[in-house]
């Protein structure tokens, strides 16, 4: 048993990727996988902020809104490469939250994630009303061009393995990061920061350093998501977008690696397929009010949030990170 476990540990990366590959034939839609994938990276940046530091925001979907503006402006407007408006949306992103997390670093707790929220709804105000956001109507007609001027991102399919690609770059940089002394001293701050103070940590510079990283992310899934849609709407940068990241790490797992990951899977999904989930039900059990339920997503996931929070409080993988370490000493 121990030596199961040991195999399953060493090779989830490789059999998640594995499974990653594979994961656009398994769907009806291409553009579906490529979403979770994009919403998968958004709630990645936001648990090495939120999982791993502590700092509860907001107003992250500021940086997911502010990034996809930038780089659509830059690849529709200037005519840039996609690879060049990727860049300037990532840097977009970590440029708002170097501002952000200056403001917002010098307090802790609730006022912290108020403050965060507050400026980022005042960034929503200034993209309804900036005339290169298209107001209400969005940001329309961003054209994918061709990677590097080679790769032809028509195809979704293209367009899928190329969001693969970065997303696992990024990924493995989190993982890199949380395994540094950086982020040694990130944990040490969720835990106790008066203690990280004492041993002598600037410990507002570190949390600006991790705002500022979990923003470029957020901002690198704003641009790729403008790319692959072609637009970038006021969605992008209201608030229920921040409350929608909160809700995939916390049911994929707070704190944990691939946690993010599947909580956006299962959110996206839930959101995506609800409406033919409730007509299944509806014939399984006769019961006509489950047709209607295509017309309530937020209501389910709303339920399905309170559910996770009663029965699972670590989240889906942090129950079974929990359960394994059960199993391995027990083995």
């Amino acid at each position: 048993m121990r030596e199961a476990f040991e195999f399953v540990r060493r090779h989830r990366v490789a059999a998640v990727i594995a499974f990653l590959m594979v994961f656009p034939l398994l769907m009806p839609y291409h553009a579906l996988a490529i979403n979770i994938l994009l919403f998968g990276l958004f709630a990645v940046g936001f648990n090495l902020l939120f999982g791993y530091t502590g700092l509860l925001s907001f107003g992250h979907a500021a940086f997911l809104g502010g990034a996809a503006y930038v780089a659509g402006h830059a690849i529709k407007v200037w005519g840039l490469t996609p690879e060049v408006g990727l860049l300037l949306g990532t840097a977009g992103g970590a440029l708002l939250g170097l501002l952000f997390g200056w403001l917002a670093i010098r307090r802790q707790g609730i006022y912290f994630s108020m403050i965060t929220l507050a400026l980022a709804q005042m960034l929503f105000f200034a993209c309804l009303q900036a005339p290169f956001t298209g107001g209400e109507d969005g940001l329309q007609g961003v054209p994918r061009g061709k990677l590097f001027g080679v790769i032809d991102l028509k195809s979704d399919l293209v367009m899928y393995y190329v969001a693969l690609v970065i997303v696992v770059a990024a990924f493995l940089l989190i993982v890199r990061t949380i395994h540094s002394p950086f982020g040694q001293v990130l944990k040490g701050i969720k835990e106790n920061e008066p203690r990280a103070i004492s041993l002598g940590y600037d410990t507002h510079r570190f949390k600006l350093l991790a705002f500022v990283l979990s923003a470029a992310i957020a901002g690198l899934a704003g641009a790729l998501k403008t790319l692959v849609l072609g637009f970038a709407t006021l969605s992008d940068v209201h608030w229920t977008a921040s409350g929608q990241v909160i809700l995939m790490t916390l049911v994929g797992g707070l704190g944990t690696l691939s946690g993010p990951l599947i909580g956006s899977a299962v959110v996206v999904l839930l959101e995506n397929k609800i409406g033919e989930l409730g007509n299944l039900l509806a014939m399984m059990t006769s019961v006509e009010w489950f047709k209607t339920l295509g017309e309530s997503v937020t209501v389910v996931t709303g339920l399905i949030f309170v559910v996770c929070v009663l029965a699972f409080r670590r989240g889906i993988m942090g129950e079974i990170i929990a359960l394994q370490a059960r199993w391995r000493k027990g083995a």
